[in-house]
Order: C-alpha cells, then sequence, then structure tokens
C-alpha cells in the first residue's frame, strides 16, 4: 500500500519562520516535520510514498530526492495552487493504484498512530478508516461525529465551541479507495474557497459506504498549527528520539540527562547541558554557558560565555555571542545576537502571552513564551525582545532597544540620539 503525503501549503499561521522555508522542512528534533512522517511510514510498513508539493516544492525534492537515503521510495505530485485538500489528492491520483494511506505532512505521529489506522481498516474491511483525536478547542479543527462509537456519521468543519458534536478531531491520517477520486470531482469549493477532502468523505457517507474511526491517544500525535506549538513539537521529539554523546566534551564540561551531542560538535569546559537537549555537528558551546531542557541547537551554531538557553530553537548557523538570555524561543537561520540580548518569556503581572497570529490576537494560553525570529536577524547590544514578539526576516534591532510589537520583514529599529549643548555651570 503506497502513502500520499500532503504537503503543499506554505503555513502562513507560522510566519517569520515559513517565509524562507517550507512548514514541512522546520526542524524539530534536529528533523524536519516531514522527515519524522516518513520515518513513521516506513516503521509501520510503507515503503512507497507520493508526495504532494506546492509552496517551496524544489526544496522538498531537493532535501529527499527520490528516497533512496531514507529507505523509501518517493515520487513527487505537484499541486498547481493551494486549494484546499480534496484537490490536493486529486493530483496524486496517477500515481495510486488500489487503497492508498493518506496523511497530513504537517503533522507529527508516530508508528503506532499509523497501524492503529491500518489494523482496524485491515480487521473490519470497511471502504475507508480515518483516525481521530480528542481535542480541548474543537472550533479549531474538523469535528467527527460517531455512531456506535467507531462508525462516522459526518464531519463538522470548524464548529462553535457550543455546535461541535464531539471532542474527536479529524487526525489527518486515513486509508482510503481509488473511488474517493470520483468524488473529489463532484465537490465544489468550500465557503473558504477551498476544495475539501472532508467534502469528498461526506458524499461516500451519504451513499452509505462503512466508514470507521480508529482513536489515537494524545501521545501518538502532535499538531503544528502556530508558532508556540513549535517549541511543544520539538519537546516531543527530543523525548522520543535515541540520545547519542558523539562529540568532544571538554573536561569541566557536564552533560546531564539524556543529551546528543553530534560527531563534530564541542561543548567547552565550564558548560552545563541539561537533557533532553540536542546539539547539532559543528556547533560549539560554551565555556560557562546553560543549555537547559527541551533545547535544539542546530548546525553550525556558537552559543558563548554567561548565555543561557532554555526551552528553544536555535536553528543552523545562529550566534548568540555572549551575555544573553534566549528563553521559550524560536530562532531563525542565521541570526546574530548581540551581546546581552534578552528574549523576555514572562509577562510581570504573570498573565498569559498573546501573539499575533494572522493578524489577529490569539491567546497562546501559555505563561512562558519568548520571542520568534526569522532568518537573518540581528540584534544589537543589550537589545530586549518582549514576550510574545515576532521579528520577519532580515531585520535589524540596534542596541539597548525593547521590542514591543511585532517587526516586518526587512525592518531596522534604532534608538535615535540627541546632542544637545549646554553650557557647564559649577
Amino acid at each position: 500500500m503506497k502513502a500520499v503525503i500532503l504537503a503543499a501549503g506554505e503555513g502562513v499561521r507560522l510566519q517569520p519562520i515559513t517565509s524562507t522555508r517550507p512548514k514541512h522542512l522546520i526542524k524539530v528534533g534536529g528533523k524536519p516535520i516531514l522527515e519524522h512522517c516518513l520515518h513513521a511510514l516506513k516503521a509501520s510498513g510503507i515503503s512507497e510514498m507520493v508526495i504532494v508539493v506546492h509552496y517551496m516544492a524544489d526544496s522538498i525534492r531537493q532535501h529527499f530526492g527520490d528516497g533512496q537515503k531514507f529507505g523509501v521510495k518517493i515520487e513527487y505530485a505537484e499541486q498547481k495552487s493551494p486549494v484546499g485538500t480534496g484537490d490536493a489528492v486529486a493530483v496524486a491520483e496517477e500515481h495510486v493504484n488500489g487503497e492508498f494511506v493518506l496523511v497530513y505532512g504537517d503533522l507529527l505521529f508516530t508508528e503506532e498512530a499509523i497501524k492503529r489506522v491500518m489494523d482496524l481498516h485491515q480487521e473490519r474491511k470497511p471502504a475507508a478508516t480515518m483516525a481521530v483525536i480528542d481535542v480541548d478547542r474543537p472550533e479549531n479543527y474538523g469535528i467527527v461525529e460517531l455512531e456506535n462509537d467507531t462508525s462516522v456519521k459526518r464531519i463538522v468543519e470548524k464548529p462553535s465551541r457550543q455546535e461541535a458534536p464531539t471532542n474527536l478531531a479529524n487526525a489527518g491520517i486515513y486509508v482510503l479507495p481509488p473511488e474517493v477520486f470520483g468524488k473529489i470531482k463532484e465537490i465544489s469549493a468550500s465557503s473558504r474557497g477551498e476544495w475539501e477532502i472532508t467534502d469528498a468523505i461526506q458524499l461516500m457517507l451519504k451513499e452509505n459506504k462503512t466508514f470507521l474511526a480508529a482513536k489515537l491517544s494524545r501521545e501518538d500525535w502532535f499538531d503544528i498549527g502556530r508558532p508556540w506549538d513549535l517549541l511543544e513539537a520539538n519537546r516531543w521529539a527530543l523525548t522520543r528520539m535515541d540520545h547519542v554523546v558523539a562529540g568532544l566534551v571538554e573536561n569541566g564540561a557536564q552533560l546531564v540527562g539524556p543529551v546528543t551531542v553530534a560527531a563534530s560538535a564541542r561543548i567547552r569546559s565550564g558548560a552545563y547541558v541539561e537533557g533532553p537537549a540536542l546539539i547539532d555537528e559543528e556547533s560549539d558551546i560554551g565555556p560557562n554557558c546553560y543549555i537547559r531542557p527541551f533545547t535544539s541547537v542546530g548546525k553550525k551554531v556558537r552559543v558563548g560565555n554567561a548565555c543561557e538557553i532554555k526551552n528553544s530553537m536555535l536553528m543552523d548557523c545562529v550566534h548568540v555571542g555572549h551575555l544573553s538570555y534566549v528563553g521559550d524561543s524560536v530562532v531563525g537561520e542565521k541570526c546574530n545576537l548581540g551581546a546581552g540580548t534578552i528574549t523576555a518569556n514572562y509577562r510581570l503581572d504573570g498573565g498569559t502571552v498573546k501573539m499575533v497570529v494572522k493578524d489577529k490576537i490569539v491567546d497562546t494560553e501559555r505563561t512562558k513564551l519568548g520571542a520568534v525570529l526569522g532568518d537573518n536577524v540581528k540584534t544589537g547590544i543589550n537589545a530586549l525582545l518582549m514576550p510574545g514578539v515576532k521579528v520577519g526576516v532580515n531585520s535589524w534591532i540596534g542596541p539597548n532597544v525593547v521590542v514591543e510589537r511585532d517587526l516586518a520583514p526587512n525592518t531596522a529599529i534604532l534608538l535615535k540620539q540627541v546632542v544637545e549643548k549646554t553650557e557647564f555651570k559649577p
């Protein structure tokens, strides 16, 4: 059985991180989200895959190639424009013969999640099977109503919390028959202007096709929709990986708990690293710095003297020279943080941190959240970023500047120094 993986979307809600890479190539735990997806599918016994691409498609093709280095066979189908999951599935039709597994490539899931869906499908032999997951906020998902605990009755897209028939969300993992391609041809655009795979499923349900729901454990599935979800996704990946210390750890450095140090990485004397944590290839940590749990340090990163990094993601080629604090933050590639840069991650009133997502202020429901920096951001000495701010790519933050609201890409913000002559009178 083949797998069709949807990886065409841009991930607008994850900007500025997705300004320079597709969502599916964001690294969590040292690997792109889509690579975690491939590994789970392979571990469940699927070796042939079709990846549907659109936004920055060449980047995905370049990273995964024909799949040989990952031990799988990969084909690609390109969606001409991002007009919904139904349209995305449709472009894979010529690559599929018979039943196939469909997964959303911007999710994290375990091989157990895939097997749960496949096993139920093989045991009961319905027309189709989908995964469902219990969620706290049904208004953010397609919600599935069941009959007899396992049979799908209907799917309601993002209902209000009061109108949601259940708390079971569509988990984006299916086993589908080839007839679904015919049903996609019968649907029309939704109110959002998109052709949805769930509408094709609704047509199958109207024909009394048996459609089963496999309930997943929250331990086996994670949805990445908003910038702060990246921190939880990173935590999810770090707690599941096999940690190995292969690089140079100098005398006087301490590693506590599960820590990965890549072969070409260096941990200098006086550094204290608490796991789970990842220090990737060619990175240089210390001396005398503190890497706290659930931190991923990418390739060719420098973290210098008297720095503290807590529950954060530092992408490749980041430089945090000395005397800086990065807490609960995502720092894009090639950022350079000047001495004394602080990402504040806690409000003075102890309240939850708000963040702007798609021009709307959203309560993250987190009391600890720092900043999200796009690629190539530079800060001067003693720059301060307040909780929940986002900084667009290629922006500069001058010395002693306090950033209290989001900065657009390619922006420079500097303090103006005013000099006035005065006559000294003793």
